[in-house]
């Protein structure tokens, strides 16, 4: 597969944008997004796809770790006494 040129690399970003905006406007409901998804989908090449999911999971991730989450507990880490 061919490197895509700028106007395909900025429809991809759009389609991308759009995507993920609709899941975190849907409080991470993806399942309210489908169409979107299958836009995304469609405009940019699977490994692109995957690179981005990944990238917004860990980018999501560092949130939670930020305001205390434990990801051994999947619970807000409570303040030391």
């Amino acid at each position: 597969m061919a490197y895509p040129n700028k106007e395909e690399r900025e429809i991809c970003y759009k389609a991308r944008d759009d995507f993920w905006k609709c899941v975190e406007d849907n409080d991470g409901d993806k399942s309210k997004c489908k169409k979107l998804r299958s836009i995304y989908e469609s405009k940019c090449s699977k490994s692109w796809v995957k690179h981005f999911d990944k990238r917004v999971e860990f980018l999501n991730y560092k949130k939670q770790m930020a305001a205390g989450y434990d990801p051994i507990t999947q619970e807000p880490l409570k303040p030391e006494t």
